[in-house]
């Protein structure tokens, strides 16, 4: 590596007509220096080692390692000695969350015919892993303890409409402990669905139809989650805040202000439960009633009713409600042009388990990503602006680590970052990538360079960010413009959040050769590469404008949005106005650099609120948000949209205002940012 730079930039220099001729542009650039930028970014993507990936997966991912346990502490200074040893500057910051373990969990018919379920996973011969120690059992974090009896209902995916459907039926819940399907919503809607609809209880569990045999073969034959397999997770209801459940807000660290349990809203009021399609299939059996729809009929063999009852049914559970500690690896790139602009890439490295799809593929990648451009930095290259490399701990309960991080540092955030870059689970396939609209047409670049065509995405407009991984608190709370990315590919949640989730089955199903990570590796490390060698930091405003038209259409149908189309039509031109200046690529000093990059900066926080949504002030970005009842999906203009679908037609007329007002803070940063270029 000795010569590496300066072999890459002989060649950079050699090549300099034909690029300048022939490169496609690269937002932030100038013609000119497309050349060394592209020399750059393909020696780089020669470095990503599949071997070295395989080992830090199998490595952390030996052993299980859920927040707040000792394992989980291991992996994190793993982490962080990696970091050390390829000469990053790293810090573990600890903070601490409500984290509770199950201490007692039954599930039993007690008539007609009495069944106790048996809410465990086996150990399978062709999975060492599936018999270590300290697995956490089945569980949903954030379920309330309890203790209860009461006839059972099938109810679909759970889900609002299910609840609808119900009604027609004459069917209520109230009273009752209620079985819904995982799938079509995130876990946590599910039981705030039954709660508010008056169930006594809830059961969740994985049908085979939409997890298991009916899709393919199970594991160890094939991906697809085996019968006695159960999905742990998460119950808090995030649409509402996410972080510890006791320092809304505020940063969760030793000696802080905390809240009462009772008065932390995120936790659920009913019991909640997982269990596996092996253990529903007798409960599902002892049902009557009505059969239930085609559509709510899932894979088991049986005929599938709604009740109620005959069966009843005992639901107990209850929980160690401790607080316990959690550690961020922070490792660091000095930038040696811009040290106080940074670019942030973020995986989580606590699982349920052994975590080798979710996360450890994706911390694999990120692992493998650091130590590339370190070696670039150690060969005479150095990043402009910092680079910064986040493992979060805490993501599975309520994306705790990565929420009290951004609350302590929120301001210094909101001052210095450019974007954040996150990844979750990986796996060798398709390529998808959600993010913010003002990152859009840099990210498209990125995939172009990066991604092959098999595995591109069908379009390359950014899909709106909802929940369920660590960019929430940057972009949803804190206005900093976020990119989620991986590869994908079939039956990649077959183990999801089991025991199964182990190196054994990634390696077999999932990336074989590793080729998902070198990858993610490549196209993360060109995009960190290109945001921190960008004279122009590579924002746009067009995309936002075009959504937002997009978006706003179906309210139009049912209250006057006038008002926000008539600064659609002033921030067109405005956007417009922007990109022309940009074409001309002016080579700025120094100076009026920093001043347009300081402008730039704002984009994305213009686009929130200090206010927040309605009744969820946490919230404060004003174009999406995970759905009060669609959990990681997301709701776009949610204080218009959202309003009107629940009848609030008052808070709606003050979302049109509020967008408005945000519009024009948006539009105002694009002209700033013009008359600076100029």
């Amino acid at each position: 590596m000795t010569t590496f730079l300066a072999r890459a930039a002989c060649a950079a220099a050699i090549a300099l007509p034909v690029f300048a001729q022939t490169a496609p542009p690269l937002r932030g650039f100038t013609p000119t220096q497309y050349a060394s930028q592209q020399a750059l970014e393909q020696n780089f993507r020669a470095l990503p080692d599949p071997v070295r990936a395989r080992q830090y997966l199998e490595k952390m991912a030996a052993e299980p390692h859920h927040a707040g346990s000792p394992a989980s502490k291991a992996v994190a200074e793993y982490a962080a000695g990696l970091f050390r040893s390829w000469g990053l500057q790293v810090q573990i910051e600890e903070f601490e969350s409500l984290l509770p373990y199950p201490t007692s969990r039954r599930l039993e018919i007690l008539s007609p015919t009495p069944h106790a379920a048996r809410l465990a996973e086996p150990p399978l011969a062709a999975d060492p892993d599936s018999s270590d120690l300290n697995q956490l059992p089945t569980y949903n974090a954030y379920s309330a303890s309890g203790d209860v009896t009461g006839d059972l209902v099938y109810v679909n995916y759970g889900i609002p409409a299910d609840y609808e459907e119900l009604k027609k039926l004459g069917i209520d819940v109230k009273g009752k402990i209620v079985i819904a399907r995982y799938g079509r919503s995130w876990r946590g809607t599910k039981a705030k669905t039954a709660q508010e609809h008056g169930a006594i209880g809830c059961i969740i569990y994985s049908d085979p139809r939409d997890d298991g045999y009916f899709q393919g073969d199970a594991f160890p034959k094939g991906p697809w989650r085996p019968a006695e397999s159960a999905q742990r997770g998460s119950v808090m209801d995030m649409p509402l805040y996410v972080g510890d459940p006791l320092s809304p807000g505020w940063a969760s660290e030793k000696g802080a202000r905390r809240l009462d349990r009772s008065e932390a809203v995120t936790l659920m009021k009913i019991p909640v439960l997982p269990i596996s399609y092996a253990d529903a299939q007798p409960f599902l059996a002892a049902l009557a009633g009505p059969v239930a729809p085609p559509e709510w009929r899932g894979g088991l063999p049986l005929t599938y009713h709604i009740g109620p009852g005959p069966a009843k049914v005992r639901l107990a559970v209850d929980f160690d409600w401790s607080s316990r500690p959690l550690y961020n690896v922070i490792a660091t790139l000095p930038g040696a042009e811009f040290p106080d602009e940074w670019v942030i890439y973020g995986n989580h490295h606590d699982a349920w388990v052994n975590g080798a799809s979710d996360p450890v593929s994706g911390a694999a990648a990120l692992l493998e990503t650091a130590r590339s451009l370190a070696v670039f930095s150690q060969s005479g290259w150095k990043p402009k602006r910092t680079i910064k490399f986040a493992l979060w701990d805490g993501e599975e309960f309520g994306l705790l680590g990565s929420t009290e991080w951004v609350e302590k540092h929120r301001d210094e955030l909101q001052r210095k970052t450019v974007f954040y870059l996150n990844s979750d689970t990986n796996s060798n396939g398709k390529f998808g990538v959600g993010g913010s609209a003002t990152l859009e047409a840099f990210f498209a670049q990125v995939v172009r360079d990066t991604v092959g065509p098999a595995d591109r995405p069908a379009s390359t407009e950014l899909g709106p960010l909802g929940s369920g991984s660590d960019y929430v608190a940057f972009v949803h709370h804190s206005g900093i413009a976020s990119l989620n990315m991986g590869f994908g590919a079939p039956g990649s949640g077959g183990t999801y959040h089991s025991i199964y989730d182990s190196p054994a089955w990634y390696i077999a199903f999932m990336d074989k050769d590793f080729e998902g990570s070198r990858k993610l590796s490549r196209v993360t490390g060109t995009a960190l590469l290109r945001a921190s060698e960008a004279p122009i930091l590579p924002f746009e405003f067009s995309a936002v404008e075009r959504n937002v038209r997009k978006w706003i259409a179906e309210a139009a149908k049912k209250t006057d949005v006038s008002a926000v189309i008539t600064e659609l039509d002033k921030l067109a031109p405005a956007a417009a106005a922007y990109e022309k200046a940009l074409a001309a690529q002016p080579q700025l000093a120094p100076d009026r650099l920093r001043r347009l990059n300081a402008i730039l900066l704002t984009a994305e926080q213009a686009l929130t609120r200090p206010g927040g949504l309605p009744q969820r002030p946490w919230y404060k970005h004003q174009l999406s948000a995970p759905g009060l009842y669609t959990g990681y999906g997301s709701v776009t203009l949610p204080a218009v949209n959202e309003s009107l679908q629940l009848g609030r037609t008052a808070e709606a007329e003050a979302g049109v205002t509020a967008l408005v007002s945000t519009l024009a803070a948006f539009r105002g940063v694009a002209e700033r940012a013009t008359s600076a270029l100029q």
